[in-house]
């Protein structure tokens, strides 16, 4: 295989910060919150502003995310596996650096949600907002089922290459096939894989440089423009790639012309590559990208709250305008709708950088248990992705059981690595050693490097 590299990507941290960014911008853009009638409602920019379609050309950056994750757990499993680690150390640690961050997010919407229906908060309006900051949560089952078969996965591409998320795409196409001609929509769900997946397997052949000898990223390109193209001429997906069209969408479930999209973007990405290490060559540029790249996650999680916060103040308190979405009005304050939500999130990415930051340090296990380890997993991804498809409440009512399974689910993860073990010391006796003493951690569980954190 080709040689891995040995130092810090600086151009996939940028990379994701950057997607990060676009999110944000795309859902606040897109998603315009209103007062009217004493009621909070809301409305999807897109279906008045017809030609903000092919805006989504620029804002479905998700792709990014998935394969500057697969490299980022390309280069933190070999390290892990190099170190004599198994899985399911690796495994329990990669999915907490997601869940405890989730688990905050989950925790405190799932309070407010409790307390506004305590306090007679109209059922419709509860049901839309708990939708809206629950929405962007989908990403975490995905991803984390792609974490616990990053092993697997990875051993596929050593063996396969790029063969690997070439059949993914193959397999792909079929699916769309089911789901658009026999009306199979549970078919769908294996597209979350296929789809995503092969993106993620492009992380891994970037890592150790597969997709990026030679002229491969800008054939990758090539072969997205041109497979896009002509779905979209010939085939029955829309242009907009972020939401659904009347026949067909490209992301619930994802389809094969995301995928195409997904080509060409990465290409694209991949080959300015050099371009973008000599713009990060400044050591200035790098810590400043590294504070970005530490609050990606919270920045994600958090970023539907400043819309809430923002129209639930100044909307019935008269201190902002609303007007109709695409007028020339609703356009030009779209600058300062921007810089009040981000002065918003700042400040409460703030606070939650330093109320979690005792969390992701905690002190590796010293055993874990795979069985529970994969029971908390089993559990946790449907809860969230039921919370995604449904938000936090309801039919205006807290979503009781899918919360209480989520906080089943991310004990029994927490717990697989927090084993009690018996440790013969150094001189007499047998005794019980803590699982998460520092000291007694095996070489399965010591510290990876963190290079490529994702």
């Amino acid at each position: 295989m080709p040689h891995r590299p040995t130092d810090r990507n600086q151009y996939a941290d940028l990379l994701r910060v950057g997607a990060i960014c676009a999110v944000v911008l795309g859902h606040w853009l897109l998603t315009d919150i209103t007062y009217r009638g004493g009621r909070v409602s809301g409305q999807d920019a897109l279906e008045v502003v017809g030609w903000g379609r092919w805006v989504t050309l620029l804002f479905q950056v998700m792709p990014v995310v998935f394969l500057v994750g697969g490299y980022a757990n390309a280069v933190s499993w070999t390290a892990h596996r190099d170190g004599g680690g198994g899985w399911a150390g690796w495994v329990q640690r990669r999915a907490l650096r997601l869940l405890w961050p989730t688990t905050v997010y989950v925790g405190v919407v799932a309070l407010a949600a409790a307390a506004a229906w305590a306090g007679g908060a109209g059922p419709a309006e509860l049901a839309q907002t708990g939708w809206y900051l629950a929405l962007h949560l989908w990403f975490l089952p995905v991803y984390l089922l792609l974490i616990a078969l990053t092993p697997a996965l990875h051993a596929a591409h050593a063996r396969w290459g790029l063969a690997v998320p070439a059949v993914m795409a193959v397999g792909a196409a079929p699916v769309d096939v089911a789901i658009l001609g026999p009306r199979l929509p549970l078919l769908g769900f294996a597209n979350y894989l296929l789809v995503w997946g092969a993106m993620h397997q492009w992380g891994f052949a970037w890592h150790d440089g597969s997709l990026t000898r030679g002229r491969r990223p800008l054939g990758l390109a090539f072969g997205g423009v041109v497979l896009l193209a002509a779905l979209l001429r010939w085939g029955p997906f829309p242009v907009d790639m972020v939401g659904a069209g009347l026949h067909a969408g490209n992301t619930t479930p994802p389809s094969i012309a995301l995928l195409a999209f997904a080509a060409a973007q990465c290409g694209l990405l991949l080959a300015a590559e050099p371009a973008g290490r000599r713009l990060l060559a400044s050591a200035a540029r790098q810590r400043r990208l590294a504070r970005a790249n530490g609050a990606v996650m919270t920045v994600y999680l958090w970023h539907p709250v400043p819309v809430v916060l923002v129209a639930v103040t100044l909307y019935p308190a008269g201190l902002a305008p609303q007007p109709a979405i695409g007028t020339w009005q609703w356009w030009a304050l779209r600058p300062a709708w921007f810089a009040v939500l981000t002065a918003v999130l700042i400040a409460v990415v703030t606070v939650l950088q330093r109320a979690q930051r005792p969390l992701l340090r905690l002190p590796p296990a010293a055993g874990h248990s795979p069985a529970l380890l994969v029971s908390g997993l089993a559990t946790v991804l449907p809860a969230l992705g039921w919370l995604a498809l449904n938000g936090f409440a309801p039919a205006g009512r807290p979503a009781v059981l899918a919360l209480a399974a989520y906080a089943c689910g991310f004990g029994l993860v927490v717990r697989s690595g927090r084993l009690r073990q018996r440790v013969r010391p150094a001189a007499g006796g047998w005794r019980r050693g803590g699982g998460g003493v520092r000291g007694d951690a095996g070489p399965g569980s010591r510290a990876v490097s963190t290079r490529g954190r994702g």
